[in-house]
Order: C-alpha cells, then sequence, then structure tokens
C-alpha cells in the first residue's frame, strides 16, 4: 500500500522524538556518572598518587667499594679513614652521606662502611651479600677504579667480567633485601687526573711507585704510544660506567649518578697531597655532596 504524505510526516516525527530520547538518556547516564566521581562540585574525584619506589631519605646506609670510600691517604700517608668516607663518614667537616641522611645519632648504629682498599669489581659479590645482610635502607657503590689501574692496559679487567659481577653483585643484594635501595657511582676520570697531577712534582714521584701504573706511569711521556695507552684505560673506564647504568635502570630501586663523579673536575685541592690520586678530605666532601644531591632529588640524574 502507497503512503500518503501525512503517514512519512508522521513516521518522520516518530522517529526524531525516539532520538532525542536516546540523547537525553545518554546526557542523563554521563551526568550520573560524573556526578558520582566527583566532590560535589563537579570536579572529578582525584585518583590516590602510587606510592614513589625510591625513598629520598633512606633511614640506614651500608657502603661498598674500594679505598675511596675507605678514606685511603686523606688522613695518613698509606692508611685508610673511614672517619672522612663520603658515605658514611662522622668527619663534620665532610658531611658524609649517612651523616647528611641519618644525623649524628643515629650514624653508628645505622651505618657501615665495607668497602675495602684494594678491592675491584671481583670483590663486589661478597661485600654486598654482607651489605644485604644489615637489610639497609639505601647501599652506596663505588668501584671500578682498581678494575683500570692495572700495570698494563690489557690487564684491565674485560668490560664483560665487570658486567657479570655487577650482575651479580644486584642479584645477591636482591634475594636478600629486595627493598634495598642502590646508589651506584660513576668511576672517576683517571685520564683527568693525570692531566691535573702531572703538573706536581711531587705527585709525579709518588706515582713512579707504582700507582695506577696503566694511566699514571711514566706521567711525563706524551708521545703516541703513550697516547694510546691512556686513550685504552680512559675508554675503559666509560665502558665501566655504561654498564654501571645499564644495570643499573634494569632495577627500580637503583639510581646511577649520571656520571657526575666522572665529570666532576678534580683540582689539587681535592687530591691527596700524599699520591695525588685518592681524594683528600675536600674531595671526599665534594663526593658527599654529590652523593647527596642526587640521592635526595626528585628525578634521577640524566
Amino acid at each position: 500500500m502507497r503512503e500518503t504524505d501525512t503517514t512519512r510526516r508522521s513516521h518522520r516525527a516518530t522517529a526524531a522524538l525516539a532520538a532525542a530520547v536516546l540523547v537525553a538518556t545518554g546526557v542523563l547516564a554521563t551526568a550520573c556518572d560524573s556526578s558520582s566521581d566527583s566532590r560535589g562540585n563537579g570536579s572529578p574525584r582525584p585518583r590516590p598518587s602510587p606510592t614513589p619506589v625510591w625513598d629520598r631519605s633512606p633511614e640506614s646506609v651500608a657502603a661498598v667499594g674500594d679505598s675511596i670510600t675507605r678514606g685511603f691517604d686523606a688522613c695518613l700517608v698509606l692508611s685508610d679513614c673511614p672517619e672522612v668516607s663520603w658515605a658514611t663518614g662522622t668527619d663534620a667537616r665532610v658531611r658524609s652521606l649517612a651523616l647528611r641522611l641519618i644525623g649524628e645519632s643515629g650514624l653508628t648504629e645505622r651505618s657501615w662502611n665495607l668497602a675495602r682498599s684494594g678491592a675491584d669489581v671481583s670483590d663486589l659479590p661478597e661485600q654486598m651479600s654482607r651489605a644485604a645482610e644489615k637489610k639497609p635502607g639505601l647501599v652506596t657503590v663505588m668501584v671500578g677504579a682498581n678494575d683500570a689501574c692495572a700495570d698494563t692496559p690489557e690487564q684491565m679487567t674485560p668490560v664483560t667480567e665487570f658486567r657479570a659481577s655487577f650482575k651479580e653483585s644486584m642479584g645477591k643484594l636482591r634475594r636478600t633485601a629486595p627493598k634495598t635501595q642502590v646508589y651506584v657511582s660513576s668511576v672517576p676520570d683517571l685520564k683527568r687526573l693525570w692531566s691535573t697531577g702531572r703538573g706536581d712534582p711531587l705527585g709525579k714521584q709518588i706515582w713512579k711507585l707504582g700507582i695506577c701504573a696503566s694511566m699514571l706511569g711514566d706521567a711525563d711521556d706524551v708521545s703516541v704510544k703513550a697516547q694510546q695507552r691512556r686513550t685504552l684505560v680512559h675508554e675503559r673506564v666509560m665502558a665501566y660506567n655504561e654498564v654501571l647504568k645499564e644495570v643499573c635502570a634494569k632495577d627500580l630501586r637503583c639510581r646511577y649518578d649520571g656520571g657526575a663523579v666522572f665529570d666532576y673536575r678534580f683540582s689539587g685541592k681535592q687530591l691527596s697531597r700524599w699520591d695525588w690520586f685518592h681524594p683528600s678530605r675536600n674531595g671526599q666532601e665534594q663526593l658527599a655532596e654529590i652523593a647527596y644531591r642526587n640521592v635526595t632529588a626528585s628525578e634521577p640524574p640524566r
């Protein structure tokens, strides 16, 4: 049967009314959803922020690493001086990382210096196991200088071995202390230390005793062969730092210093007057400042 104009108009009116009802229903539903997630003023209810993984004020600190963390040659010649350690020292002038975070009253009971002079990365797993037993809020790591400071560049720790030891160290920590945070310092720029110290006659004489021979040996030799030797050491240090950065980045509770120690320009004032290699008391203070700034920053270094 053929539709009349009146019938067609009736159908169009009915369709328009149905569409209007659907639109209105959707608006009402949206309004209801909005009001159910609001604070009565039309504003969405704020969602709770997730708890940040990195705690900027840990209450205990354990330190692992080598002679730098032990404060070697900072107070007396050929002697450790842990009281001026950048990580856990008690010296008020240095103001170690632990002293700044914990305060003087709790330092003895809640900080541990487990580093050892002469240690390289192969010693780190055992040190980290000891640190894990303390269940500290934070572990500081500074290692790698001794891996590069061999008698010859050929004797430096291979990068693959360096990576394996550092990964093993992190694994040992995580099995016992899964929530402990880790602050990893970059390896200092040994080539810059050579460039700084070679201008001091006393420093060069001391270096002849065998301190970091791969870099500091024959300090006045600027021949092509000597420069190539120092370049090999420099590149190895940079490779170690890349390993520290990459392995640390895979752990949510690990923070690398972004190369801050490597980039720091140690002057004569920051170097031990006995060996022109290890940090002096002032150098330890600078390391403490770098560490504290990075540990307490809201975002990790880039």
